[in-house]
């Protein structure tokens, strides 16, 4: 089935309207030296993480037919909900891991902004369109892991494992075909943290305090 021009732009504009509404990379970072840059760099990379996964996903597995989905309502609303929940577990697991990893790396404790630095962004984002009952819940999440995290360590022991599992539960895939396809997904997040990890890494090596 031949998708003439006029339809491609049109099923890419909305594409657009599902995928990126929230924060994309703007700044050139050179280092981070305040608690703007920080939530700045948690909010864009994982915007920009949980974008390029789920469409990935979504383009490898459906080929040139997932361009026709976008004419479905039902696709539509769930990969609405697909992706705000995984933007969500994005946005837990990289504040986890950044302030983390200035506690453990760099002998800096700055985590009584952890919560602060989360909730403002979630505030931020529900003017953007995150459902309020996503937010709500992940906040409960985040309190909850919060009372257990060691931040000494946390950066550590796969920081990003639940936006994995996030990514792989929300895509809006058949449950028959996700389940040959785990262990790719997973690995395709994966791949992505690890160059936020060495961007953090790199933009804090010269790091102080803020």
């Amino acid at each position: 089935m031949r998708l003439n021009l006029h339809k491609f732009i049109d099923t890419f504009k909305v594409l657009k309207e599902y995928l990126f509404p929230v924060r994309k990379l703007t700044d050139k970072f050179q280092s981070l030296t305040s608690l703007v840059q920080l939530k700045k760099f948690i909010q864009e990379r994982s915007a920009h993480v949980s974008q390029t996964t789920l469409f990935g996903y979504i383009k490898t597995r459906m080929g040139f037919k997932h361009y026709l989905m976008f004419d479905d309502k039902s696709f539509l609303e769930s990969l609405d909900i697909a992706k705000w929940n995984i933007y969500a577990s994005s946005l837990l697991d990289c504040t986890f891991y950044t302030f983390s990893y200035l506690y453990g790396k760099k002998n800096f404790d700055c985590t009584k902004n952890a919560e602060k630095i989360f909730v403002e962004i979630l505030l931020e984002e529900e003017s953007n369109g995150l459902p309020r009952k996503i937010s709500d819940e992940i906040r409960k999440e985040f309190k909850i892991k919060l009372r257990s995290t060691n931040w000494s360590s946390y950066y550590l022991n796969e920081p990003f494992k639940n936006s994995g599992l996030s990514l792989y539960k929300w895509s809006p895939i058949a449950d028959e075909l996700k389940k040959l396809d785990k262990e790719v997904v997973l690995n395709s997040i994966k791949f992505k943290w690890n160059t936020v990890q060495n961007e953090f890494e790199d933009f804090t090596k010269n790091f102080k305090n803020f």
